[in-house]
């Protein structure tokens, strides 16, 4: 344990200088180049041409202990946003300013930040201690202050430790005036995988995955890669999720919330890491489902978020087809299709027109055979049982590697300036999830970066080495999917696999480039990406 509190005091970035001492290039590095600095003279110019409306919304986010009601009686103690989680949705105007302050009251003297996954906003107001800021103190508040410049789905959370899989997020929703779309009513759809104050805590949960399978005992030669030995023939460790260790062949090793046997050809093998006790949507149990009320004929938009912390969710509706309209903010070539792949940070926007009846949301999580659950009612009848699996689960399955971004937003042809390979490194045997093999070290956060400048076309090569699938997420900015595919900030890289995304460098700072698995995440899978001064 100790190791994760000394990381998580590293992560939260106490006993060090402000924002603008930790932008200086790393100390006794004569290597790395000077970086620009987040609150620096160029972050401050793109600001102040990002155009703005002149409004400002004010909100308040107290973090703070509370005792969250899952349904179905289900009572869990964790951490959320004014008692709430999912927290209370923020829904703002293109070019409107968000200040948002925010108020620690989490116990034991927790620091947090704020994180606002996806939005291309000023560096210093990322949420990322110890790059962009200090960690909040508990006791203290922060003020973040943005120009939200680009419509779509988001999400906020913090970015310390492993706080994400607690009930610290909510939706920050940015409105087109000008929206193209035509529906009827709007429906904000947030998964999660849930053991917060259930069978344990995300600490607890790491503290057990850092142990890693190399010295597990299973009667056998431990296997090298990690996987293989992850496995072992589909048998899954800890199948009562009340149990405090694993049987005596573990070598008295806790296999609590371990998950093994995991497995899903959409993500290429190993699906996942953790055993869940719940899988969420809109912060329900499927056995007390959140429900959707609507009319038969009505066109719904659904804006879809994984908010979870390792699980990869397959979202179908019972009898009805999702016309895919955004993934992660930005418009897509409309495609029609039966269900949709989405990893943790993804969004995805869908247009339906509602049936006459009572319909099941499912969101399947992808190889861990459970289900999140959420209802649409436009009419009389008896609601699904929690278990219900609608045959377009098993239909036509989108992928993100199958749209192509709207011709609007499709970025122009243009030379590449700046190519980074970033190899994808680690395995379950250590658990040592690391970018090029190197775990990003708190003690040194500008170490090693990758580098360009503003105004160049930068490449990145993600070359996943590992035998299992990472959504990659890039702050700050976002990427396009080869020449045509879609504009993401967050995309899975299947193992064994490689996928070039482009983007161009406008947006100048210092920004994290990170597996949006929250333990692979903490553990080290991550880098900076950093314009030079």
């Amino acid at each position: 344990m100790n190791s994760i509190n000394r990381r998580s005091v590293l992560f939260a970035g106490l006993g060090v200088a402000g924002a603008g001492a930790l932008a200086a290039c790393s100390s006794g590095s004569s290597a790395t180049p000077a970086l620009i600095n987040p609150s620096g003279s160029a972050v401050a110019a793109v600001e102040n041409k990002r155009k703005g409306t002149g409004r400002t919304q004010n909100v308040t986010l107290t973090a703070a202990s509370a005792m969250l009601d899952l349904g179905g009686g289900v009572m869990a103690k964790s951490w959320a946003f004014s008692g709430e989680a999912p927290g209370k949705e923020i829904r703002l105007s293109v070019g409107d300013t968000l200040a948002a302050e925010l108020s620690n009251q989490l116990p034991n003297k927790t620091t947090t930040s704020i994180h606002w996954h996806g939005i291309a906003m000023r560096n210093d107001m990322d949420g990322v201690p110890p790059v962009t800021q200090q960690a909040v103190r508990a006791g203290s508040a922060f003020t973040y202050r943005f120009i939200a410049d680009a419509p779509g789905t988001y999400f906020f959370h913090p970015h310390v430790g492993v706080q994400l899989d607690r009930g610290l997020y909510a939706p920050l929703i940015v409105e087109d005036p000008k929206e193209p779309l035509s529906y009827d009513d709007e429906w904000v759809v947030v998964l999660d995988d849930w053991v917060d104050g259930v069978t344990g805590t995300p600490d607890e949960v790491l503290a057990e995955l850092r142990q890693g399978m190399g010295g597990m005992d299973m009667g056998g030669e431990s296997s090298s890669s990690g996987h293989e030995g992850h496995d072992m023939g589909g048998m899954e460790m800890g199948e009562d999720s009340s149990s405090p260790s694993a049987s005596p062949s573990s070598g008295g090793m806790s296999m609590k919330f371990m998950l093994m046997g995991a497995e899903s050809e959409l993500l290429g093998g190993d699906a996942g890491d953790v055993k869940y006790a719940y899988h969420l949507v809109n912060g329900r149990v499927p056995a007390d489902p959140d429900v959707y009320r609507g009319k038969p004929g009505q066109r719904v938009r659904l804006r879809i978020i994984n908010a979870g912390g390792d699980t990869a969710y397959r979202v179908a509706i019972g009898g009805h087809k999702l016309t895919v309209t955004h993934t992660d903010g930005f418009p897509v070539e409309h495609q029609q299709v039966d269900a949709l792949l989405i990893g943790m940070g993804e969004r995805y926007d869908v247009l339906v027109t509602l049936g006459d009846g009572v319909f099941p949301l499912v969101a399947l999580a992808e190889g861990k055979e459970a289900t999140g659950v959420a209802l649409v009612r436009t009419g009389s009848g008896s609601a699904p049982k929690a278990t219900v699996r609608p045959k377009e689960l098993n239909g036509r399955i989108l992928t993100a590697s199958q749209l192509r971004a709207d011709d609007d937003v499709r970025l122009p042809s243009k030379k590449v300036d700046r190519v980074h390979r970033v190899e994808l490194t680690g395995g379950m045997d250590k658990y040592d999830w690391a970018i090029n093999g190197k775990a990003y070290d708190m003690d040194g956060p500008t170490a090693n970066p990758l580098i360009f400048e503003e105004g160049q076309r930068v490449r990145l090569d993600f070359v996943n080495t590992t035998e299992m699938w990472h959504p990659m997420h890039l702050h700050g900015h976002t990427y396009q999917l080869g020449d045509n595919g879609p504009r993401k900030d967050t995309s899975i890289v299947l193992p064994k696999k490689k996928l070039s995304v482009i983007f161009d460098a406008d947006n100048p700072g210092q920004w994290m480039l990170h597996c949006h698995n929250a333990y692979h995440a903490e553990v080290g899978m991550m880098a900076l990406i950093a314009y030079q001064a």
